[in-house]
């Protein structure tokens, strides 16, 4: 930051403003020591470096002839080079190996360790040349083990496979023998199966490490006994014990199951999390226990040819087998990593995005059918939506039918209207998950002064919330709602700039992005209609009955703010135009001002009255001592209240007005007034001199009432109309051309298992955030018949019951995730803390900790007298 500063290297954001003001000290020494552990590790000349590094925050990765120019114009270090890495022959990808493994060795000789550091990418035959060169040994000599915490898992013989693919992980043990020794091995079984010693099984971090969490574990939970009893007649090709385990264990059938953690193996917490959520799947569960192999796709090349659900059946039925010891997820990892490669290395992620890739990996392995048919997309052209949406649906089944797909799919219908032609697109689309805006992410509060443009109210200043992504639309309806509004009046909003009319904001759809929080809003209240009217736009200007003024000073004395109304086309005269001004002044004459002589003009009998100007055909009438007379501007007419000449837009030109028409080119007629003493002993509007920005940090920061953040009110802003963005700009058939279109969400069919992204990360260009807002979401009888559109008569509502959340602590650069599960034929929750398992009451399930809600259907409804469920313990209890 410091450095792009100094440089003048600016980013501007979306409304122009500069991100970092320009630096004029020059920066000293590039310091990375920061950066670097004081560990060392053995046969490396490189820096070993901290752990709980975020890319582009705590550092930046740079080439090295850029990082060359850098040290020789600053100096400094350590320098800490990294290699490049082919890291997915199926994408092409490179990448930066920031974090290669940290192995320790122990050699069976003489029990001796050693940490040795090697890219994940490297083969076998690598990792064996840099033994022996540590070693002093021959290759043909020695044999070297997967020692995964102390225990012989597998010789490392196949030289061409990575060690990635070996699954070898982060911080694990590799053990050294030679092969004189083999038959004995040389270690004991005390030796080999130590199950109290405390092996780091990820980066050595604080408890709370880069989305990673606690990194030490013994390897089994508190006292928490797990056990299945199940059929072990499987076919061979889920006979995998790559984890440490075999298949199952035949012990003996407890009260429990379900309650095995998992293994963190480097900031895999995220990982974890998803895991547990999706293995206490009822469905799932049932699914994968049973023979799931007939049902594998291994001809889909969009899938893992059933390998990545292969790894995860066995994984779900070790973790639902006998046995207390946690269970180390290495094979699903390593499948995992081929399938998605960017959740390979120990970097941290998002557990809401692995979960949706893990769905998406397991649906194509197991995708029922083999060959996708062609099919192509077709238009509703005018048919019932109950119509179009089956074929849509059917169409999806078509080419997609799998487990996934019945349990977790249903479908939305998405509706974009062209803000030019009015053309409608209806389509309908499946969703595997909802991702839900919290509405304090998505709404903000502006300020905006209400006029009167028919003289009848003293100028108000109101503050609204209106979605953040909402358009002008929104803004106009929930200030029509909070001034109470009549429904004869319209609102005019406009953005006053320099004491004039900026701009007028007319198009409904126009994003609320384009307002800034200086900015100055206005919103003039007129007869509906007034856009068939001419319309009378007022500047007020401070008088100066001196020598005249340069042209570039006249914009300097303009003040207050600008009236607007509006007039008949056929009455711009000058006594028309008079008239008017004199009733949208109306509200600031001073008390000591009224008497007979206040005003020359006199409306209808009843003082001025902006209702009897645009309203009638003829317009209004003036008393017959209103001079019409156009002489010189600068002396002052006895005859008439106050000064007018007709100006521009900017107010620099001061013109005489005509007396029978001046309409001009346009719709608007702007005139300038001039406030001299006068004036001002008539009417008072000092009080209007300063309009309130759109939003002041600070003001109105002390609420009494803490808005109410629920579930339901995260679907109705997710389910919200809204303008598409600039940069996502819909082709409409109509017009042939993009456009801005407004869009519509509508939930059509919900799944079985609904699952719920709480949207908690917000990225922009220059900034990441975490919300940690309290969502306060039902446990039982979600009732979501609300929001679903296909409600056949005699149907069911479609109620949930939740049944795991998936939590994320902290913030972005040192976030941990867990997870809640509910074993739900014993009707408990537990606390699934990578290879720590507890038991948490249902009351604890609730947090501000929140990040994935997973539901499932129930059968059964509870309804009450207007047929919508109530969940108590949703009703918030704030203080007023």
């Amino acid at each position: 930051m410091e450095w792009q500063r100094y440089v003048g290297l600016v980013s501007c954001d979306e409304n122009g403003t500069e991100q970092l003001p320009q630096a004029t000290t020059r920066p000293g020494q590039i310091d990375n020591s920061k950066l670097v552990s004081a560990e060392t590790i053995s046969g490396n000349e490189e820096p070993e470096l901290q752990r709980t590094l975020i890319d582009g925050k705590d550092y930046t990765l740079v080439p090295q002839q850029v990082w060359r120019k850098l040290f020789q114009w600053y100096k400094g270090g350590p320098e800490i080079p990294r290699k490049v890495i082919f890291d997915s022959p199926t994408h092409k990808a490179y990448i930066v190996d920031v974090y290669p493994l940290c192995l320790k060795l122990i050699d069976g000789r003489e029990y001796s360790e050693q940490n040795i550091r090697i890219s994940r990418k490297a083969k076998i035959h690598e990792l064996y040349l840099v033994v022996c060169s540590l070693m002093s040994v021959e290759q043909s000599e020695i044999v070297i083990w997967d020692y995964y915490q102390r225990s012989k898992s597998k010789k490392l013989t196949n030289l061409n496979e990575t060690l990635e693919e070996a699954q070898i992980n982060m911080d694990q043990e590799i053990l050294l023998e030679m092969k004189l020794d083999e038959s004995s091995s040389g270690f004991s079984s005390r030796s080999t199966n130590n199950e109290l010693a405390l092996i780091p099984l990820g980066p050595s971090t604080s408890s709370l490490s880069i989305a990673g969490g606690p990194t030490i574990s013994n390897g089994f939970s508190s006292g928490i006994g797990s056990s299945f009893s199940q059929d072990n007649s499987f076919s061979p090709l889920l006979k995998d014990s790559a984890d440490g385990y075999n298949s199952f264990s035949n012990g003996t059938k407890d009260d429990t199951h379900g309650l095995s953690g998992l293994h963190n193996l480097g900031n895999t917490c995220f990982m974890n999390s998803a895991i547990q959520s999706l293995v206490h799947t009822p469905p799932l569960v049932e699914y994968f226990l049973e023979d799931y192999t007939r049902e594998i796709n291994t001809e889909n090349p969009l899938g893992l040819q059933g390998e990545l659900a292969v790894a995860f059946g066995e994984l779900l039925r070790k973790l639902w087998s006998s046995g207390r010891t946690s269970v180390a997820p290495r094979a699903f990892k390593a499948k995992l990593s081929r399938f998605a490669p960017q959740f390979s290395g120990y970097n941290q992620h998002d557990s809401q995005e692995l979960l949706a890739f893990l769905l998406d990996g397991l649906h194509e392995d197991l995708n029922r059918v083999k060959k996708k048919p062609y099919i192509e997309a077709k238009d509703a052209d005018g048919r019932p939506d109950d119509e179009f949406a089956e074929e849509c649906w059917n169409n999806h089944k078509a080419r997609n039918d799998s487990i996934i797909v019945d349990k977790f799919q249903g479908q939305y219908k998405s509706t974009l209207v062209c803000p030019v032609c009015n053309k409608i697109s209806v389509t309908f689309d499946p969703f595997m998950y909802l991702s839900l805006p919290l509405p304090s992410t998505v709404t903000r509060m502006i300020t905006v002064t209400v006029f009167s443009g028919t003289g009848d109210a003293f100028p108000m200043p109101f503050t609204v919330t209106v979605q953040k992504n909402g358009n002008c639309r929104d803004l106009t309806k929930a200030l029509a709602d909070v001034c109470c509004l009549k429904s004869s009046d319209a609102l005019l909003l406009a953005e006053v700039y320099e004491r004039r009319i900026y701009r007028y904001l007319t198009n409904p759809i126009e994003g609320l992005h384009n307002i800034k929080d200086e900015d100055i809003l206005v919103a003039y209240r007129l007869p509906i209609g007034h856009e068939k009217h001419m319309r009378l736009e007022i500047l007020h200007r401070r008088a100066d009955r001196c020598a005249a003024e340069p042209q570039f000073n006249i914009n300097r004395k303009l003040i207050g703010c600008p009236f607007v109304t509006c007039i008949p086309n056929d009455s711009t005269g000058k006594s028309d135009i008079y008239a008017a001004v004199s009733a949208v002044l109306a509200p600031f004459v001073r008390a000591k001002a009224h008497g007979p002589d206040v005003s020359a003009v006199k409306l209808n009998g009843n003082g001025p009255s902006l209702d009897g100007i645009v309203l009638t055909d003829n317009g209004a009438t003036c008393e017959e001592g209103l001079s019409t007379s156009t002489g010189d501007d600068h002396a002052v007419d006895e005859h008439v209240p106050f000064q007018l000449s007709m100006t521009d837009e900017k107010g620099s030109v001061r013109n005489a007005i005509d007396a029978d028409s001046n309409r001009g080119l346009g719709i608007v007629i702007r005139v300038l007034m001039d406030w001299s003493d006068r004036e001002h002993e008539m009417y008072n509007i000092d009080y209007m001199d300063e309009l309130p920005e759109v939003f002041k940090h600070g003001f109105l920061s002390k609420k009494t009432r803490q808005e109410a953040v629920n579930l339901f009110s995260c679907l109705d802003a997710f389910l919200k109309e809204e303008p598409l963005g600039p940069d996502d700009m819909w082709y409409c058939p109509g017009c042939k051309e993009h456009r801005q279109a407004s869009k519509k969400l509508d939930l059509w069919r919900l799944p079985e298992i609904l699952v719920v992204h709480l949207k908690r990360f917000s990225y922009s260009r220059y900034m990441k955030n975490k919300l940690d807002t309290f969502v306060n979401f039902p446990i039982h009888d979600l009732n979501m018949s609300k929001y679903v559109k296909q409600m056949s008569r005699g149907d069911r509502q479609p109620m949930y019951e939740l049944y795991a959340v998936i939590n994320h602590y902290g913030g972005l650069g040192g976030g941990h995730y867990s997870a809640y599960a509910k074993l739900v034929e014993e009707d408990n929750w537990y606390h699934f803390d990578d290879s720590h398992v507890s038991s948490v009451n249902e009351d604890a399930i609730r947090t501000s900790a929140a990040y994935v809600l997973f539901y499932r259907r129930v059968r059964g409804s509870c309804t009450v007298s207007n047929g919508v469920p109530v969940d108590i313990e949703m009703v918030d209890s704030l203080e007023t």
